[in-house]
């Protein structure tokens, strides 16, 4: 037998835990390379099938008839499927089951799968989807949130958060301001369109390869469209390029109508989106519309505050009521607000069911609010007050033992906001150069700037309670090397490679000798999608318990074996460093680890384990408004400073200066990345991110080359980014705090400094700005009064604003 691959360091203490230390992500070589298999990428089999759709080119209509004929004689078409075909279950739903798998009666959104085609080559599908002819009779859609109150379209229940007395507060205040805020969808833009690949197994068996973040979800439709067990579908997924929450739910189609044809025709079959058509099909961030109304004193302390919200969530429910119920948990941001009133209503609209992206909903809340802060501080400069934004936040900021309380009841514990704003306000510099800023914008005639601050509070846990579980099974092997199974999924966030960290550290091994096995239902079972910036808290705590599970076993094995000149066997002073296992009392008593698993397992012992967490939190009751949704809060705060072409509305954001709370980093690069990448993504949303559909409900910004994201060249020059030491988040997996969302968030502040900006040269033309600040939205908000206010569908948008000042 060959000796071990992996030599232990010389000596115990020599050894360097990796948590901490930037290590490469595990697929970085691949990403770069090309080397990365993605569903697209797997080899094709000799049986396999293309497999595509058939959609709608209606919004709203009667489907009278479907004629297959013609697409049926085109030679290489194996499989034509109608929703009469369907086994089983003929809709489906996350929460509520409203979405058909394919258009049965009717059609709901352009884009709506109607017929599933499988055939030899993908010409072959091309023209038979050509032939296939819907006679479908059209009706109005609802393409508006407007349209849909008038008609009292909604989907789920009304709901409702509140405390103290807010109309009275706000009757009372000195000050009140009143609006209406209006902020739109976002396109996710992975970088791999939705993808499946279906083959069946043993006795009407299927496994599903599937770009999904949810494969538990993903297997469970699948077997009820098919009318299987769950036992008989396999779901996986080693990685996905991209998913920002678009994968959370939106990857179950494609992958039933893989599993479908695979049932079916009993061959291998592959679905990969085009662009177009993913863009066309899938939900987006949802689009908002937010009435407001704010009481306040003379400094800006709020002192009643009221919202209403209501999202266009598409033809189906989605995820859409849970995403409502973060932004109305989340409208309060970082500030304290002592009497609060928050409603929230999900409109059902004519397109996509909208769906989860990064924030799911928080960032819609959060932009409201700071909308209103800013109108604040523009009401009370017009009557001579000197503050600035940034003093209206500091002064509302939720505090460190008081007025630390959330309108839904949570205590803020740690809380770390009122430093970070301090802190990242004195080194920024950032009173200096708002007063230089305001000052040249009243003698520039060619250029606006502007700049803003945010703090960022936000909520780490799913609010739905009993998603807040992982599991995790670990192998350790007779040459002393790894294998970690997660319900986890990766989609390049760096997830596996935080937590190769986390069991390399448990063993006292180099990372080298861990590695990740594709997610997989069959391994680990019933498991939550890798969302709500969780991935690592739940997959991550689930895998170092295992571990600590096997080092258990091996302790009180090994300990005998290490009692000797009057010390007697104790397991709890057997330690893992550097790739030995040793006594703490006596660290040159020392056995290398592969050898001491070879010998494990000669011993009988038990070298594998499964384990379960599940996140300490009370939970939140939806009805009463009231509970402990999240386990803790990452916080931060962010600076943007901007430049604005008056004449052509042209936005350059100059310089970022980011300072987030993120406990101990597991791996800084890595962290690092989701930081900037995060912010990227969210600057994109409130600037140059803009969605646009046609008066049927047509998209028309369907590709990249019409939707415009972040480039490159786009990512502020001067960027600075820093971690704010603290180490208090002593319960959760190495200390650490969620990264993958929070980020985003801080983006808002772009918004609130084109704001600012348009506030220095006319508060009327900041009042017209709504989100995204695109340079035609800039325009429009300079140019004068705006058209009719916006209704969801992003066909331009405005705001309204009304104000009164109380008599003394």
């Amino acid at each position: 037998m060959s000796g071990p691959r992996f030599q232990p360091v010389a000596d115990p203490k020599a050894h360097v835990p990796s948590v901490g230390r930037t290590i490469p992500h595990d697929s970085a070589v691949g990403h770069v390379t090309g080397a990365a298999a993605y569903i697209a990428d797997v080899p094709r089999r000799s049986d396999e099938l293309v497999v595509g759709f058939v959609p709608s080119p209606l919004a709203s209509g009667a489907i009278r008839s479907i004629d297959l004929a013609a697409a049926r004689s085109v030679p290489g078409v194996v499989d034509l499927v109608t929703a009469d075909d369907l086994p089983a279950a003929k809709v489906w739903g996350p929460i509520i089951q409203d979405e058909p798998i394919l258009a049965a009666s009717e059609v709901l959104y352009v884009g709506q799968p109607v017929v599933v085609i499988a055939a030899e080559t993908q010409a072959a599908l091309e023209e038979a989807r050509r032939l296939v002819t819907l006679d479908i009779v059209p009706a109005e859609p609802i393409l508006s949130i407007e349209r849909a109150i008038e008609l009292g379209r909604f989907i789920g229940t009304p709901r409702r958060i509140a405390r103290g007395d807010a109309s009275a507060a706000i009757a009372a205040a000195p000050h009140r301001l009143a609006g209406v805020f209006h902020s739109l969808g976002q396109e996710h833009l992975y970088l791999e369109a939705q993808a499946a690949l279906a083959y069946p197994g043993e006795c009407g068996q299927i496994v599903v390869h599937s770009s999904t973040q949810g494969p538990t979800e993903t297997q469970h439709v699948v077997a009820d469209v098919l009318g299987l067990g769950m036992h008989e579908v396999v779901c996986i997924c080693k990685r996905m390029g991209g998913g920002f929450g678009g994968k959370e739910t939106q990857g179950v189609l494609p992958a039933v109508m893989a599993a479908l044809v695979a049932h079916r025709t009993g061959r291998a079959a592959r679905i990969v989106y085009v662009r177009e058509d993913d863009m066309a099909s899938t939900g987006k961030r949802h689009a908002y519309r937010c009435a407001w109304e704010v009481g306040f004193d003379d400094a800006g302390r709020i002192l009643g505050y009221r919202v209403d919200f209501h999202s266009a969530g598409g033809a189906a429910a989605d995820l859409s009521t849970s995403i409502m119920e973060r932004s109305m948990l989340h409208v309060d941001n970082a500030y304290w607000l002592p009497h609060v009133e928050i409603h929230g209503r999900v409109c059902r609209t004519n397109i996509a069911p909208a769906t989860a992206f990064r924030g799911f909903g928080g960032p819609q809340g959060m932009a409201v609010t700071e909308n209103v802060i800013q109108e604040i501080t523009t009401h009370l400069r017009g009557l001579g007050k000197g503050v600035s934004a940034v003093d209206v936040q500091r002064l509302n900021l939720y505090g460190v033992g008081e007025r630390n309380v959330t309108p839904y009841g949570q205590t803020i514990r740690g809380n770390h906001v009122p430093e970070i704003v301090d802190t990242l306000r004195a080194t920024c510099d950032f009173d200096h150069r708002l007063a230089t800023i305001e000052a040249a914008n009243t003698r520039d005639s060619l250029v606006l700037r502007g700049l803003a601050l945010m703090p960022v509070k936000f909520g780490i846990s799913f609010t739905a309670k009993f998603l807040n579980q992982g599991n995790a099974l670990v192998n350790v092997y007779t040459d002393g090397t790894v294998q970690v199974s997660t319900g986890g999924t990766e989609m390049g966030q760096g997830l596996n490679t935080k937590i190769k960290q986390l069991v390399a550290d448990e063993f006292g091994l180099p990372p080298a000798q861990v590695v990740l096995m594709p997610t997989s239902t069959e391994k680990n079972c019933n498991t939550s999608p890798t969302a709500a910036s969780a991935g690592t808290d739940l997959n991550g705590a689930a895998a170092v318990q295992a571990c600590r599970e096997i080092k258990a076993r091996i302790a009180a094995w090994v300990a005998p074996r290490f009692a000797g000149d009057g010390l007697g066997p104790a397991a709890e002073h057997v330690g893992f460093a550097g790739g030995w296992v040793f006594d703490t009392r006596r660290p040159e008593t020392r056995i290398p680890f592969g050898e001491l698993c070879n010998g494990a397992r000669r011993e009988r012992v038990d070298l594998g384990a499964r384990a379960f967490y599940a996140t300490p939190i009370a939970g939140f009751d939806a009805e009463q408004g009231r509970g402990e949704p999240f386990f803790y809060y990452t916080q931060g705060a962010a600076a943007a400073e901007v430049r604005i072409d008056r004449f052509t509305g042209d936005l350059v954001v100059t310089r970022i200066d980011l300072l987030i709370d993120i406990g101990r980093s597991i791996n800084p690069g890595v962290d690092r990345g989701q930081v900037i990448g995060g912010f990227v993504q969210g600057m994109g949303w409130v600037t140059g991110e803009c969605l646009v559909y046609d008066e049927r409900g047509r998209l028309l910004s369907d590709s990249p080359t019409t939707y415009k994201i972040p480039a490159a060249s786009d990512v502020p020059a001067d960027f600075r980014c820093d971690f704010f030491p603290a180490d208090d988040n002593v319960e959760n997996v190495a200390r650490s705090k969620a990264v993958g969302e929070p980020p985003l968030m801080h983006a808002i502040c772009v918004w609130s400094a084109v704001k600012h900006a348009l506030g220095c040269v006319s508060p009327a033309a900041a009042r017209r700005l709504c989100l995204p600040a695109t340079n035609e939205e800039i325009l429009r908000a300079l140019r004068g009064p705006a058209g009719p206010a916006d209704d969801g569908g992003g066909w331009g948008h405005s705001a309204e604003m009304r104000s009164w000042d109380r008599a003394r």
